[in-house]
């Protein structure tokens, strides 16, 4: 009988030859509504985009190939609060000095396939046109319910996700170290700087989420009212798969785990309309990249536990949202992003150290534009590295 935590497990991805003949027999077989031709993107999926890709994922596209890319990677398994956690983790190449440890938190409609592209330029910066002196030891967990980690007991809210990632680091040998993310990681790395002040040296954030306020709007600033506004028209017009999420999220599962044109019918509308592609989704991932992702949520089957991380969410108390952040903090906001926080609420809500708009990318920046995305987070935690203790 152990007397401790059952130590990372080295984790390869492994899919069964079977899963992909069901998989491209289910394409070969959809079933088409009648009526697709009118409205292009704007009544949501592209059905004739949709049958372009459909027919591809069936006939062409090469999973093995994307497994075997993915696992030249160092994967790990980590038991994390009874939670077998999937974890990429890429120490730093140049290991003549200490390495800043980089937490990278990920969100929906995606897992660690947000920042597969970043790794080897975070992990290895003096390959890719970087100082070596700008390494990382780079850690990238799905969420439970999320890629090739465990399904929770239950949903779990970011914070909680927060409170298993900070004894994640703990197993991987880190007390204190640096978090970025967005999206959802972008609450998980805030609840992680909230509640684990003691151990975060600095957090790096793409977004501010969808505005929360319960206060008097009058001790705003225009522009923050201008923004909670817009907020709430993204919501009426855009967030109607939120709304799903957090409330019946169950019902939609049903549908998508069951039919792999409906699978990518709901992820395909998000990775266009989130990302700056000027409408062309193919402008910011080719068929390829965006079928890796549909490939992984299709042979785990975690459209559903993915989803019901909102409904999580959506019982997190408003006054969570109140709490300012303590740890020094940086914001890139992309051009291409959903909403554009403006400064005023980010200081509001933050101790702001840094603030940049770079000129491309979106939502997925990591994956839209890696270099720049690398380059943001290097130039961000640079003057925190003497702050850390090794």
């Amino acid at each position: 009988m152990s007397d401790g935590p059952v130590r990372p497990q080295r984790f390869s991805i492994r899919t069964d030859p079977g899963v992909i003949d069901d998989l491209r027999a289910r394409l070969r077989a959809t079933r088409w509504p009648d009526d697709t031709a009118a409205g292009g993107w704007s009544l949501g999926a592209d059905a004739d985009y949709l049958r372009e890709l459909v027919e591809y994922w069936a006939d062409e596209f090469d999973w093995w190939k994307e497994e075997a890319a993915i696992n030249a990677l160092p994967h790990l398994k980590v038991d994390v609060g009874g939670v077998g956690v999937h974890v990429i983790h890429a120490r730093a190449t140049d290991r003549s000095g200490p390495a800043l440890p980089l937490l990278l938190n990920h969100g929906w409609p995606d897992s660690f396939w947000r920042y597969l592209k970043v790794i080897p330029l975070l992990a290895d910066p003096g390959a890719h046109g970087g100082d070596p002196a700008d390494a990382f030891d780079v850690v990238v967990p799905d969420m439970p319910g999320f890629g090739y980690s465990d399904r929770p007991p239950h949903p779990l809210d970011s914070i909680a996700v927060a409170t298993l990632w900070a004894e994640l680091m703990t197993q991987l040998g880190y007390d204190r170290f640096v978090t970025a993310g967005g999206d959802m990681g972008s609450h998980v790395s805030r609840y992680l700087a909230l509640d684990h002040s003691d151990r975060v040296v600095a957090v790096h954030r793409m977004d501010a989420g969808l505005p929360r306020y319960s206060g008097d709007p009058a001790d705003l600033t225009d522009d923050e009212r201008a923004w909670i506004d817009a907020g709430a028209v993204w919501g009426r017009t855009e967030g109607a798969y939120a709304a799903m999420h957090s409330t019946k999220p169950n019902t939609a599962a049903i549908g998508l785990i069951d039919s792999p044109a409906g699978l990518a019918a709901w992820i395909v509308e998000k990775l266009r309309a989130w990302s700056d592609c000027d409408g062309d989704v193919e402008t910011a991932f080719t068929k390829d990249e965006i079928l890796t992702l549909l490939t992984q949520y299709w042979v785990t089957g975690t459209i559903g536990s993915s989803m019901r991380s909102y409904h999580a969410n959506a019982a997190i108390p408003l006054e969570q949202y109140a709490r300012r952040v303590e740890v020094p903090s940086g914001f890139s906001l992309f051009r291409g992003d959903v909403l554009m926080p403006p400064r005023a609420w980010l200081h509001r809500t933050a101790n702001v150290v840094s603030v940049s708009e770079p000129g491309r990318g979106g939502h997925f920046a990591p994956f839209e534009q890696p270099a720049l995305y690398a380059q943001e987070l290097r130039d961000f935690f640079r003057p925190f590295r003497g702050a850390l203790i090794t």
